[in-house]
């Protein structure tokens, strides 16, 4: 019976197969379909569907049009077009497939994870109309024969990893409207030839690594609406010839290493609405003609080296909406015009030399959106008009010379979230009425002369994260009653203010992360309930009035670090759950009460005597030993003093006698041998080299380079030479030691130092895996680059707050970070030049210097997180101003990005590379904002 079933079922398929003869001779497009197809690696399964059906189908029509992506003619007889975009492929690209395609319009590649070279049999395809393979990884030399194309309309390589020269042939394709080269790795100029399109209307070579003058013959372009080629390294000047754009509306030379003066020709192009041209080194003066440039909408000149006044001509373009000219040497008054632009919306002219007052009518005729006028020569007061539009969001006036009052304006702006007026000279009482304050976040009116206290319904501001009032020394008054009720509170600054009173019973402080109160007048007791602060990391209540004893609760903080209770008047003793604080870097005590023993921990006996002095009753390491008295009776006492006192005697006269033979002996044997002895200092994981067996394996490394060598047991390090003066060898072989006692997953270990008085050689552990700048190129998913920005961060971390002093590292770039056998990130190559100096040593606080080139790191961090996450593209964040555009490229690049990451991973960036190293987070707030990206490894 069994027999007969499977014979039947085996005639069944015969009888099948010749009724629908498709099924085993298909035709030669789907055929060649499925055969491109087998290239891929398909995870997301994304081209199922693409099988035979099994039911009988006509020969005249071509299978593949009913598959995905495919699109064919009405008769199903013709593909006329392939759209694989966002598929999730991967693989390679033979191109022999492409052949029988020879009626294809369309070819859709783009946003899939496509490597390898790009297979030049398309260019054979001599009917396409569009070429699309943006945001894919395809590598090598963009293949020629390109111009075969001759009735190509589109062509995008946007976002991939193309290296050599732009190809030239492409200029012979007269059709062309859109091209696209951004964001690989073509080096060289832009070639000549470029200018002889005549139909091109969009042309984007920006990111790449060109290099050359950018072609005058660019200017013949008639059509061309968009041009971007920023983000490359030229030379020279922008051409004059690109005044002859007619039909330019878009043009970005950004980050391009461009200098000279700004072309006046430029200014004939009325129909631009963007200019951006910066982070480049313009000079000379802003031309008055560009006024003529009537639809403008956004010019961004910052970060360049610009001189001179304003023109006064700027309050012409009557569409100018963004105005961001920071970061330049222009002087002189802001013209009053400008505040009669009606769609400004963004003005950005921080950190130049401007003098005189703001125009008073400033808001009155636009509805501003973000003001920031810090760090100039202004002085007057805040127009009263400045948020009549009712949309201001952020007024940034810091470091200037202001004066007056807070403004009704200012006090009712119900849409501002950032308010930012330290450094200057206001007074009068901070009228801000925080029951219409809803969206405020950031307050810092600092260095101010700021009186009458702080108002009591500060607790109505629900979204206050940063308040910041510190050195308004005759502001007064009394620490709110319910400041800690405030849910989204992360730091609070209130030192030096002349407050009085007590501290209030901590309520809902979960997110407080640093109180700064010290020189006040406080008095009474710390609130034990100040154990509700899970977050808190800095608490400063150093020089007040502060009584009772230190909270033993202050021990149920997980992430405390620094605690100063010094110049106060508190009693008791350490508590003994202090020993168990493993991130207490700091605690000082000095000049109190305080008896008993400090805890005998290795925290403790680290921390400077300075941070205990000033306490009689109080011993234990760093001050001086407990001594555990017992009672004998007082002739016996006598007696073994006078013993004790007789053996020290003695000792001492034959210590002195030794002495005296032992450095006569030891000038002599110095002067013979100290001028070239080598010693040897080693960490973990070296102790059995002698420094002849370091000697003999060094011989041959340079001053500099970074070298593999084999020592006599065959162990692998790497190992670099550096020259020192005499002058310098102590604090840097301190520096080094600190360095090489550090352990940490995500830095690299020094393992030993040889040296002399001239050189010394740098052992490290051997990691042959290649750097962040070798990896940048290969193609990473979003999850992969959070990891890896999250290891780095929990490296600088842990030097910057877990060491103390903390250690900057200084030296932060792709080619510092080194990847281990798992691809974990190592930091590696210190700045050792900073450990020069004397501030390293010391240990009472951070200090300044030592903390400004901690927040180096941190905005080379920044720099980190733009580069990884735009696949090189973005090295540094142009302005707060382009974050929209930052978002965008970052979305650009990561195909896969889960919804708002883009968003949060711009703002890392952009909070650690706010300029001031005042402004700046710490890599503590950095790690905080950087774990609520999804992706990041915990």
């Amino acid at each position: 019976m069994a027999m007969v079933h499977i014979t039947f079922h085996i005639l069944l398929i015969s009888v099948f197969c010749f009724v629908n003869p498709c099924l085993s001779s298909a035709d030669p497009f789907s055929n060649a379909l499925l055969s491109l197809k087998s290239g891929f690696v398909d995870e997301s399964n994304a081209l199922s569907g693409w099988v035979f059906p099994h039911v009988p189908f006509s020969s005249r029509k071509i299978v593949a049009c009913s598959w995905v992506g495919v699109g064919c003619d009405e008769s199903s007889s013709k593909i006329v077009s392939l759209d694989l975009s966002s598929k999730n492929l991967k693989g390679s690209l033979a191109g022999d497939e492409f052949s029988v395609f020879v009626d294809l319009l369309h070819l859709n590649l783009s946003h899939n994870l496509f490597s390898g070279r790009f297979p030049a049999a398309i260019f054979n395809l001599s009917s396409l109309r569009t070429l699309d393979i943006r945001r894919n990884n395809f590598s090598g030399d963009f293949p020629s024969g390109v111009s075969n194309l001759t009735k190509l309309v589109v062509l995008d390589a946007f976002s991939n990893s193309f290296s050599g020269h732009l190809p030239d042939d492409v200029a012979t394709i007269e059709s062309l409207e859109v091209l696209n080269f951004a964001g690989s790795y073509f080096t060289g100029p832009i070639p000549s030839q470029y200018g002889s399109f005549q139909n091109l209307e969009f042309l984007h070579l920006g990111g790449n690594v060109l290099t050359g003058e950018i072609p005058g013959e660019l200017g013949s372009l008639k059509k061309l609406s968009h041009m971007e080629i920023g983000y490359n390294s030229f030379e020279g000047s922008i051409p004059w010839q690109f005044g002859n754009l007619s039909s330019l509306e878009y043009l970005d030379i950004a980050g391009a290493n461009i200098s000279g003066l700004i072309p006046v020709e430029l200014c004939n192009l009325t129909n631009l609405r963007s200019l951006f041209l910066f982070r480049n080194m313009l000079v000379g003066e802003i031309p008055s003609d560009l006024s003529r440039m009537s639809s403008l909408s956004s010019l961004d000149l910052s970060d360049n080296l610009l001189s001179g006044s304003l023109p006064e001509s700027l309050s012409e373009l009557k569409n100018l909406s963004l105005l961001s000219l920071m970061y330049n040497d222009l002087s002189g008054h802001v013209p009053q015009g400008i505040a009669q632009l009606p769609k400004l919306d963004t003005l950005l002219i921080w950190n130049n030399y401007f003098t005189g007052e703001l125009p008073q009518d400033l808001g009155r005729f636009s509805k501003l959106k973000h003001v920031d006028v810090s760090t100039n020569f202004l002085y007057g007061t805040i127009p009263e008009v400045i948020c009549s539009g009712g949309e201001l969001q952020k007024l940034i006036m810091f470091s200037n010379n202001f004066s007056g009052g807070l403004s009704p304006s200012i006090s009712n702006c119900s849409s501002l979230v950032r308010l930012r007026l330290e450094d200057n000279s206001f007074s009068g009482e901070i009228s801000l009425d925080f029951r219409n304050l809803i969206q405020l976040s950031h307050v810092d009116l600092s260095r101010n002369k700021f009186v009458g206290g702080v108002t009591s319904d500060i607790d109505l501001a629900f979204n206050l994260e940063y308040f910041n009032v510190s050195y308004n020394l005759e502001l007064g008054g009394v620490l709110p009653e319910r400041i800690w009720s405030l849910a989204n509170l992360q730091n609070l600054s209130m030192a030096s203010c002349a407050l009085s009173g007590s501290i209030p019973s901590f309520e809902l402080c979960e997110l407080v992360s640093v109180i700064e109160l010290q020189m006040n007048n406080l008095t009474g007791k710390i609130p034990p309930s100040i154990s509700n602060c899970k977050d808190l990391a800095t608490m400063d209540a150093a020089e007040n009035s502060l009584t009772g004893s230190i909270p033993v609760e202050l021990a149920d903080l997980p992430l405390i670090s620094i605690i100063d209770l010094s110049q106060n008047r508190l009693i008791g003793s350490i508590p003994s759950e202090f020993r168990n604080l493993s991130s207490l870097k700091l605690l000082n005590i000095s000049h109190n009460n305080i008896s008993g023993s400090i805890p005998s921990t290795e925290i403790f006996e680290k921390m400077d005597q300075s941070a205990f002095q000033g306490n009689p009753e109080l011993c234990g390491l760093p001050l001086i030993h407990c001594h555990h008295e017992h009672r004998i009776p007082n002739r016996l006492q006598l007696e073994i003093q006078k013993a004790q006192k007789l053996a020290w005697i003695l000792i001492l006269c034959a210590a002195i006698v030794v002495f005296i033979l032992s450095a006569a002996l030891g000038i002599l044997f110095f002067r013979r041998i100290h001028k070239n002895r080598w010693q040897m200092t080693v960490f973990e994981g070296l102790h059995q080299f002698t420094t002849n067996d370091i000697l003999r394996s060094l011989s041959s490394i340079d001053d500099g380079s970074l070298a593999k060598v084999v020592l006599p047991t065959g162990m692998a390090v790497f190992a670099r030479r550096i020259e020192w003066q005499p002058d310098e060898i102590e604090a840097k072989l301190q520096a080094l030691i600190r360095i090489g006692n550090t352990r940490h997953k995500n830095l690299t270990k020094l393992l030993g130092i040889c040296y002399n008085t001239t050189f010394a050689y740098l052992l490290y552990e051997y990691l042959p895996f290649g750097t962040l700048a070798e990896k940048m190129s290969i193609q990473k998913d979003w999850e992969t680059k959070c990891r890896i920005l999250h290891s780095i961060g929990r490296g600088l971390f842990f030097l910057h707050h877990d060491c103390y002093p903390s250690i900057p590292h200084g030296n932060l770039k792709p080619q510092t970070v080194l990847f281990d056998e798992n691809m974990e990130p190592r930091l590696s190559e210190y700045d050792l030049d900073f450990f020069t100096t004397k501030i390293l040593r010391e240990t009472g606080g951070l200090g300044s210097f030592i903390n400004e080139k901690l927040q180096m790191d941190v905005r080379s961090f920044g720099e980190l997180v733009l580069e990884i996450t735009t696949n090189g593209r973005c090295r540094h964040a142009s302005v707060i101003s382009d974050k929209e555009r930052l978002i965008s490229v970052v979305a650009e690049e990561n195909w896969n990005i889960p919804d708002g990451e883009a968003n949060l991973a711009v703002e890392v960036a952009l909070l650690c590379m706010r300029v001031g190293s005042s402004r700046r987070a710490s890599m503590q707030d950095v790690m905080k904002l950087l774990s609520k990206l999804k992706s990041s490894s915990s």
